[in-house]
Formats: structure tokens, sequence, C-alpha cells
């Protein structure tokens, strides 16, 4: 009919089919099989839920499904803040230092009952939370009916340690696991998961919708192949841990005022600076054509704890033929800061 007259008629089409919002079998038992084994997740395939990433777990999962006031680390993204705020979810910062958000700051929050944190590398000043933390996170949310959001943005990423494993195998009917493709593939691949609590997973699919409009059905039979992502994953594990080694050993000769932390494990350093010097180090550094935030970026603004200087400098991103370039600018910008 479009051909009568395409200036009248909008012509409509795609190569998809209804697909059912918990989507594709196989991903999800190749998830349940891959958590399980990497990083010790307790699940079923009945109980994950894809979606595009963390950002869209978050919209599934608020207002639709949970409410606020939802409490978060003091330093954190300030897209997923914003997202929340969006969706009339008061956040409620948690005081941070060496062993990780302070949890046993939520039993004065009578209004709280749940929490959203980054356990196994707190994003973005790192470092893991410390297990008598994990274990009184939990208790928490037993006692007061509550729940834990784990945010395991890049858990397969360890190099100088043992991984260290998922709170939700502490409590799987208490914690909702959340993860993605972003970090061992890319933010382009719009793939993420859920291991929900049994009682939440009806509620998210229906938040979804009667079918998946989000996830792509070719992506997700790619992922489901866990032989080709493990292999990725292994490899890429070597070709960061290099980068970090790089960083390091730059910062050491050409810095060595400078001291990066949360090493251990992730795709970041946080080069920690004296006070009053973030700002002027991020604008030498813009100077010299290297972009990275500063740790003011991500603190929460009703966050009460003394504020942190420093820089967040990702070590992934670079082409292979320009990091060391790269590193030599840093090194600069920090020399001439």
């Amino acid at each position: 009919m479009q051909d009568l007259d395409p200036d009248r008629v909008l012509y409509l089409g795609s190569v998809s089919k209804s697909l059912s919002p918990a989507v594709r079998p196989e991903l999800r038992r190749a998830l349940a099989d891959y958590l399980s084994r990497a990083r010790g997740v307790r699940a079923r395939p009945d109980q994950i839920v894809i979606c595009s990433g963390f950002a869209h777990a978050l919209r599934l999962l608020f207002p639709g499904v949970l409410r606020g006031p939802l409490a978060v680390e003091s330093y954190g993204l300030a897209f997923h803040r914003e997202l929340l705020h969006r969706a009339s979810v008061r956040t409620v910062p948690l005081e941070l230092d060496e062993h990780g958000p302070r949890v046993e700051e939520l039993a004065s929050r009578k209004e709280v009952r749940a929490v959203l944190l980054t356990p196994a590398h707190q994003f973005p000043t790192g470092g893991p939370l410390h297990p008598t933390r994990r274990a009184a996170v939990v208790d928490w949310a037993r006692s007061r009916d509550g729940l834990v959001l784990e945010d395991d943005y890049d858990g397969e990423f360890r190099y100088d340690r043992e991984p260290v494993g998922a709170v939700q195998d502490l409590d799987p009917d208490r914690v909702l696991y959340l993860g993605s493709v972003s970090k061992s593939l890319s933010p382009a691949v719009r793939l993420g998961w859920m291991v929900l609590p049994e009682h939440l997973v009806d509620d998210v699919l229906a938040v979804k919708g009667e079918r998946e409009s989000w996830a792509s059905v070719l992506d997700q039979l790619t992922l489901a192949d866990s032989g080709q992502h493990d292999r990725h994953v292994r490899r890429m594990r070597q070709r960061y841990r290099r980068r970090r080694d790089q960083l390091v050993a730059k910062l050491l000769e050409r810095a060595s005022h400078v001291s990066a932390t949360g090493v251990a494990a992730g795709l970041h350093a946080v080069l920690r600076m004296p006070p009053g010097s973030e700002r002027p180090a991020v604008a030498a550094a813009a100077r010299l054509g290297v972009a990275l935030d500063g740790l003011a970026a991500f603190r929460h603004p009703d966050a009460t704890m003394p504020a942190m200087d420093g820089l967040v400098v990702g070590y992934a991103t670079p082409p292979e033929h320009a990091y060391a370039a790269a590193l030599d600018a840093l090194a600069a910008a920090l020399s001439g800061s």
C-alpha cells in the first residue's frame, strides 16, 4: 500500500517476533551456571531476568516494584542517583572508610528498607566491603524485612587477590544481584541481568510488559555461549593487569608523590591527592588531552563525611597504540599540578 503514496503512508515492520519478557532460556541457563561458577551466586534460571544494563534494572525496580528511600554509598555514579531521583526515590548516603560503606548506619535510618552497594569493588574509591560488614548488612536486611541491591559491575576482574564472592550467596531471599557486560565486553552491548528473590520475579516481569523490547535476541544467544565469554574475560584480565602495572610503574617513575589505590581489581585506579589539588590536576590533564574525573564528581550531595581529593583514572579505554602516550601525559599533568 505504501507504494501508492509514499508521502502519506508510513510503512512499519521489523524482523522480530513476540518474545517473552523473561527472554531467552538459553541465556538464563548459561548465566545461572556462569554466575555460580565465577561469582558464587545461587540462582535458578527462572530467577534471572534479562535487562539492557544496570540503569535499565533500576528503572524496572523503581518505582514499579520497590519504593524509596534507598540507602547508597557516599561516592557513586551521579547518573544513577539522578535516575532514582526522577523516579521520586530519595537516596540516603552512607559514609565510607577503608573497610567500605559503614552499613552500621542503617540501624538508625528507620525509614530505609533497601540499600544499594558495590561490595566487591566499591565504585569509585576501590576496595571490597569488609567480611563483617557483608554479614552485617544481610543481618540488617533480615531484621528490617529489607533488601540489598548488589551491583557487581566488574566482578570478573581481580588481579592480586582471590575473587571476592557475591553477597547474594549469604541470603538469596534478601539480596538482588545485578550485573552486566558493560565492563567485560562493552557498554555498547546493552545486556545485563538481575538475579531476583523468587517473590519479586513476577513483579519485575509485569513491569517489563508482555514482550521483550530491550535486549537483542542475537546478543543473548551469543552471550549464552559461555565458553567464548569465559575465554574473552581471561584474555582481557591479562591485558588489563598489564595496563594496571604500566600505570603504577609510570607513577613511581614520574609522580611518586601520588599513590594509586583500588588497583587490586577493576578497570580504574584512584590517585589520592593532597587537599585542594584535585581540581588543578583535572584541569592540567585536560590541557594535555587526558580526560579523567575527580572524586568530587562522584560525591553524594548530602554526604556528611569529609571530602576526599583524588583522580579516577580508567585504564581500559585508551587504544593500545595510544596508551603509553596517555600515561606520559597523565604523569606530566601530575608533575605540573
